[in-house]
């Protein structure tokens, strides 16, 4: 599977085969960086298995932006499109099988497909998803208490408090490892409630 929207576009596949050739498959470890703060994105990667996530350090100090599983796409997409220093890393949590496509095969794929009825708009549906879950993360930072965005975490994303250490959640949330540690604390004792 090259891209994500393959099952949601099956007519697209021919194109996707085509391009099947020129990505390559990595098996890569634990905590590999794929892409560095500043450097400019010249692929796209697919995640057959592991978890990856994304993060820019702050005097110091890693801030997690978001995590990625398996079969799900990613890049740097502001470096990538217009070929800017990136805003953030990009690396590996778990060891992890990914297909890596380089930007000069994603670009040629995008103007074939471009000329498919029905592409566009499907494009553009799933950037206005991922534009909205951004939007709503940031609304969440600024409205929500740590301990809010940790119990919505749980209920509605647990794979990632399942599969992703507990600094990384913490850099996610915006708060120490000592303060998850007590949130985590208060919500076994029944002292946070849903």
């Amino acid at each position: 599977m090259l891209f994500h929207f393959r099952n949601k576009f099956p007519q697209l596949d021919p194109y996707l085969d085509k391009y099947l050739k020129f990505q390559q498959r990595m098996e890569v470890p634990a905590k590999k960086t794929l892409l560095e703060e500043g450097k400019v994105s010249k692929q796209y990667i697919f995640i057959g298995k592991g978890c990856v996530r994304a993060f820019f350090n702050n005097n110091g100090d890693d801030k997690t932006i978001q995590f990625f599983f398996e079969n799900e796409g990613l890049t740097s997409f502001e470096s990538f499109i217009n070929n800017t220093p990136s805003l953030c890393t990009i690396e590996t949590i778990e060891p992890s099988i990914l297909y890596i496509l380089p930007k000069k095969y994603v670009t040629q794929l995008m103007d074939e497909l471009s000329h498919e009825p029905g592409f566009v708009q499907m494009i553009l549906q799933m950037s206005a998803r991922r534009q909205t879950h951004y939007m709503n993360e940031f609304v969440s930072f600024i409205r929500d208490t740590p301990e809010e965005r940790y119990k919505k975490l749980l209920s509605e994303r647990p794979h990632i408090v399942q599969r992703v250490p507990q600094h990384y959640i913490a850099s996610y949330l915006g708060v120490s490892k000592v303060h998850l540690s007590r949130i985590k604390s208060k919500l076994a004792k029944g002292k946070l409630h849903f």
